[in-house]
């Protein structure tokens, strides 16, 4: 079965070499004690694997246990190891898999609101507000607020917000904002805040990004004239030279502290 599985920097879990495309086996396969172990749900690689000092591959998993904990983690006794992907690739992958595992999807028409439970799915058009719960997906138009909880996935359109818990991704477009909770990721062409361990990404003119400590913040200065990137940076925040929980914006290549920035 596909599967997302971390790693430190140098493809190694738990003291164990792995290369890209080698296939292993292993006799046993007991959840958190023998076997290879990844996750259903991509974004839940964050909580063994943070992503300042993290990379992710996608794996197939063979002869896997029916064992289970509080989130997605598997254990099987084959893996082979996939593709590297990036932060971009893992945020859309979460929406596809919380989408996926939804039971209901409720609709609202423009400007109204649409909400679901847990692991449900909520749409609203524009200038409407969809919430969902636990592992939900929730998708608002322009100008639409969406809100997921944890492990749940938040779109929003231009001039949206999307906002999502721990685990969590959140993707706003023009002018929006997406805020993530820990170990999450957000991107955005508007502003971006993510908590510890989390992953901004924010792209446009005008933009800015927050995260808290061990995450890491991306962003990129488009031309005025054309989309073209001008400019672009990652710093990780470390609490020393980039601080948590502040906004920073990028000029002439490097971060600059924005002051007296309360939202």
């Amino acid at each position: 079965m596909k599967a997302y599985k971390g790693f430190k920097t140098d493809m190694t879990c738990s003291g164990f070499q792995f290369e890209e495309g080698k296939e292993y086996h292993e006799d046993s396969a007991v959840l958190c004690n023998s076997g290879f172990h990844a996750c259903e749900a991509p974004l839940d690689c964050f909580g063994y694997y943070s992503p300042a000092e993290s990379v992710y591959h996608e794996v197939e998993l063979d002869e896997v246990s029916d064992e289970r904990e509080s989130d997605s983690k598997i254990c099987g006794k084959n893996i082979k190891i996939g593709a590297r992907l990036n932060i971009a690739n893992l945020c859309k992958l979460q929406f596809d898999y919380v989408k996926s595992h939804c039971t209901n999807e409720y609709n609202a028409e423009k400007g109204k609101a649409a909400t679901a439970g847990n692991y449900e799915a909520a749409t609203a058009g524009e200038r409407g507000a969809a919430t969902a719960g636990y592992r939900g997906a929730a998708t608002a138009g322009e100008s639409g607020a969406a809100t997921a909880g944890n492990y749940g996935a938040a779109t929003a359109g231009n001039y949206g917000a999307a906002t999502a818990g721990n685990y969590g991704a959140a993707t706003a477009g023009e002018s929006g904002a997406a805020t993530a909770g820990n170990y999450g990721a957000a991107t955005s062409r508007g502003s971006v805040a993510v908590g510890d361990n989390g992953v901004a990404l924010c792209r446009g003119n005008d933009i800015k990004a927050r995260g808290g400590l061990g995450s890491i913040l991306v962003i990129a200065v488009e031309s005025k004239d054309y989309y073209d990137i001008k400019e672009w940076k990652a710093e990780v925040v470390d609490g020393k030279k980039i601080k948590a929980d502040t906004w920073y914006k990028l000029e002439n290549g490097e971060f600059v502290e924005i002051e007296d920035e309360t939202t």
